[in-house]
């Protein structure tokens, strides 16, 4: 039986990880083993820096169900395998892989849970590789993990976005204005064209489908002709035109084997053009880190209850080097190498790819035939 497991918390914060730190020291709780979580994800195993989780007489794992955030910190530049250090004040990479596993063996942890992305599940994967005992829970408001259904964190972000539509529509209408949302999820399109639908907005373009400004003006024009002096258009931070490539805001030095690319600026592009070409005004919102914090929605509260819960189960069973995941509707599990897919190589970049393994929006998707059905414009 195992006696004593570890929790981290990697990439980008999302509404919901405390609620899954929550449900596997409960469930542990329930079953007499120990829970520690390392502090700020793979950096905190690096420096083999964590703290004992409780929910007993109000210690630190209690009260955190509706918290944002991460109580035990996070980090989006952590790839072990491929390490930033600095030596003789100049930049080199390591792979520091080897400590983490000792400081995991020292530590006399049975099990390591990762809680994160693509990149977090690939150095798991990696782990895994080494010997050690890992289960990976999909964290990422870009719903974009392999093998799942759906991620912690998605749901409360699209509720944001949604919300912010609801907002924008009465300005639009109002102003006879374009309001333009610009949302997150990088390389997939699943909170832009979840939230247009929620948010009743006219146009969504999503990095799956190379968009025609033409075919956005034209509908935005069909309404005028219906008396409809207004459009709302959501924008995906990885949207891209036809022939063209991704709009990039800054490219970060975060080290090796992480995804240094931070997006943004195309929601003001697509603005301005579309004022050119409409002869209507156009105004751009870039919603960003609103919707990664803050309170989850119930949606993700139960969903990470359920993947805390399912993760410790696993572990008591000693099922290791796997992924919590949604398939059909129901709980289950997936190789970690079923995740990572052709992205093999110890250390490797995760993300936009063509080895990497992320979901992306397909065609045949239910929400792609409901934008179609409803007359929603994407850009083709």
């Amino acid at each position: 039986m195992i006696k004593k497991v570890a929790i981290l918390a990697n990439g980008g914060d999302v509404s919901g990880f405390n609620a899954v730190i929550r449900a596997i020291v409960k469930t542990a709780e329930n079953n007499g083993v120990e829970c520690y979580g390392f502090i700020d994800g793979y950096n905190g195993l690096l420096k083999n820096e964590f703290e004992k989780l409780s929910t007993a007489n109000d210690e630190h794992a209690s009260g955190i169900l509706p918290k944002g955030g991460s109580i035990i910190g996070s980090s989006t530049n952590a790839n072990v395998f491929n390490y930033k250090v600095i030596e003789n004040g100049e930049v080199v990479y390591k792979d520091l892989s080897d400590v983490c596993v000792e400081n995991i063996k020292k530590d006399g942890f049975d099990c390591l849970f990762t809680l994160g992305g693509d990149g977090t599940q690939k150095s798991a994967r990696d782990f895994s590789l080494k010997g050690v005992n890992v289960i990976g829970v999909p964290k990422t408001i870009d719903n974009d993990v392999a093998c799942t259904e759906i991620t912690f964190g998605y749901n409360t972000a699209v509720s944001v976005a949604a919300e912010a539509l609801d907002r924008l529509h009465t300005t639009g209408e109002t102003h006879h204005r374009i309001m333009v949302l610009e949302v997150m999820g990088r390389y997939a399109g699943w909170i832009a064209l979840e939230s247009a639908i929620a948010g009743g907005a006219d146009i969504a373009l999503i990095p799956e489908i190379p968009y025609d400004i033409n075919k956005a003006v034209e509908k935005i024009n069909s309404r005028i002709a219906k008396g409809k002096r207004f459009s709302i258009v959501v924008v995906a931070e990885g949207a891209a035109p036809k022939g063209g490539t991704i709009t990039i805001e800054n490219t970060r030095n975060n080290g090796a084997g992480v995804d240094n690319t931070k997006l943004g600026g195309i929601g003001q592009i697509v603005a301005k053009q579309l004022e050119h070409l409409t002869g209507l005004e156009a105004r751009n919102t870039t919603l960003g880190y609103m919707q990664r914090g803050g309170t989850p929605t119930a949606f993700d509260r139960v969903l990470s209850t359920k993947y805390g819960a399912k993760a410790m189960e696993l572990a008591l069973e000693e099922k290791y080097g796997v992924l919590t995941v949604i398939k059909n509707g129901k709980l289950d599990y997936v190789s970690l190498e079923d995740v990572v897919g052709n992205n093999k190589t110890i250390g490797a970049v995760s993300g936009n790819t063509a080895e990497s393994n992320i979901r992306k929006v397909t065609m045949d998707h239910d929400l792609v035939k409901t934008a179609r059905n409803i007359g929603i414009c994407l850009g083709d």
